[in-house]
């Protein structure tokens, strides 16, 4: 029944059973007053001192509470559970799992005459059952460690290829691995352009706000190994000089493990412990590389299903613009001509009025139409934020249709002198600007200026547009220039 009970064990509660059975079989077969099974914590291990080593778990029988607070160091069995010595009245075997040493099975005070060597050989087969039951509750739980990291890996993967954005990716990344880990934070560090690291992204038990925005400076050895390709692990980030950045001092254990996908480092996985928290084990080391690895790839997947998502956004839109100019801008502009050329057949009078008003509504939409055009040349994301950036965009976007780039000309500081409110109306002026041109026959230039100091009429400082093309009006007026100023 025993040897069964250890051979099916699998979870912690049904090993900490086993354990107490083990306990509670060798003074009943042996008719031992007092028996032990004492565990030394799994990252401790037992040193050449075994008799030293702390107790990490302690099954018992015949001790009073007292009894069991005083037992603190691991019993050998050669100076008795309580520390006294007689080898006679006390028995003590190693427990192993393969060739590792974890702890003693020990018995005390034998009710009839001293323990014999059946006793002894009782307990060592007690003694190896209980270490066949740790070493399979140790693969039954490792087993169960690994199915939740793939599961986790899993989730990560499918999160980030649902369309999050980059910011957003790397946050569920960061959360994901700190729940699996059993870490006090997640934190996403990426390569800065001075070739340090900066954490971009973290999750923690607490706010997270000043451990975002934290970087590691060039040259640093830890980024040595990180931009090697080499995880890096730590067992206590407060003392290590190593690390080097203000929130170190409240972290103990962690892992550092480089993004890496076809050779190339994309970010480092930091997954830090508290302080006095419990070291990582060799199998917790091993599933974190793993998922960060799968994490990299998904990442990587991740940004180009953006960018595939982003590059047919950008032909949708390319193909509504040349839809737009070849038919509809087309068709509008034939219309005009009919009601122009029925206008002047009209003669004076209120119906010639009422075609002139038609063609110039007409002209107005056409103008509109062309002017959105322009706009859908223009990428949908990622845009500038200064004026001199939204105007080159706007005449980059405007040379698709053209067929040659604009010159574009810039005096003062413009970004600096001219206001965000006035970004708009400039901008709505040029694009107005270069879709007039566009109608016009014979154009092979455009000549854009933007002034920043320019003074205005009524003496106040001002900032000028100027678009000059050299394409034919309809009226034969050889001055295409459009001129559009505000006060700043």
């Amino acid at each position: 029944m025993l040897l069964d009970a250890v051979l099916d064990v699998g979870t912690e509660v049904e090993l900490a059973a086993t354990l107490q059975h083990v306990v509670d079989s060798a003074t009943d077969l042996t008719g031992a007053r007092f028996g032990a099974l004492a565990l030394a914590g799994p990252a401790q291990g037992l040193g050449p001192d075994r008799g030293r080593s702390r107790i990490a778990e302690l099954f018992s029988v015949g001790l009073s509470d007292d009894e069991r607070r005083r037992i603190t160091r691991l019993p050998t069995g050669h100076t008795g559970l309580l520390g006294h010595p007689g080898s006679s009245l006390s028995l003590g075997v190693p427990v192993r799992v393969h060739n590792d040493v974890l702890g003693y099975l020990c018995l005390a005070r034998k009710r009839h005459g001293p323990f014999t060597e059946e006793d002894l050989a009782l307990l060592r087969v007690l003694a190896s059952q209980a270490g066949i039951a740790i070493g399979n509750a140790r693969l039954y739980g490792t087993a169960r460690q690994r199915a939740r990291w793939i599961e986790g890996a899993a989730a990560v993967t499918t999160a980030l290829l649902t369309g999050e954005s980059a910011e957003d990716a790397l946050t569920t990344l960061a959360k994901a691995a700190r729940i699996l880990a059993g870490a006090a934070a997640g934190v996403v560090l990426q390569p800065t352009d001075e070739g340090g690291m900066e954490i971009v992204a973290a999750s923690a038990l607490d706010d997270p706000g000043d451990i975002v925005g934290t970087s590691i400076a060039p040259g640093s050895p830890v980024l040595v190994q990180l931009l090697g390709g080499e995880p890096v692990y730590i067992d206590d980030s407060s003392t290590d000089p190593r690390m080097t950045t203000h929130v170190r001092t409240r972290f103990g254990p962690s892992m550092m493990l480089p993004l890496q996908s076809g050779g190339r480092l994309i970010g480092t996985l930091a997954l830090p412990r508290k302080r006095g928290g419990r070291p990582y084990t060799t199998a917790d080391r091993l599933l974190a590389t793993q998922f960060a690895s799968q994490a990299a790839l998904a990442l990587v997947l991740a940004d180009a299903q953006h960018n595939r998502e982003r590059l047919a956004v950008f032909e949708d839109r390319d193909r509504i613009a040349r839809d737009l100019h070849d038919l509809v801008v087309q068709r509008l502009f034939a219309t005009e001509m009919m009601l122009e050329s029925t206008r002047r057949r009209a003669g004076e009078g209120e119906l010639s009025d009422l075609l002139g008003h038609a063609v110039d509504e007409l002209d107005s939409t056409i103008q509109e139409v062309r002017t959105t055009i322009f706009a859908l040349q223009q990428p949908p994301a990622e845009a500038p934020t200064s004026l001199r950036g939204k105007v080159l965009r706007e005449t980059a976007g405007a040379a698709a249709l053209l067929g040659f780039q604009p010159s574009v000309h810039f005096t003062g500081a413009v970004d600096t002198l001219v206001g965000g409110p006035l970004h708009d109306d400039l901008l709505a002026a040029l694009r107005r600007a270069l879709a007039a041109a566009h109608r016009r026959e014979g154009l092979t230039s455009i000549n854009v200026e933007v002034d920043a100091t320019a003074r205005l009429p009524d003496g106040r400082d001002g900032v000028r547009l100027v678009v000059r093309d050299d394409g034919e009006r309809e009226d034969g007026d050889e001055d295409t220039s459009v001129t559009w100023e505000a006060a700043r």
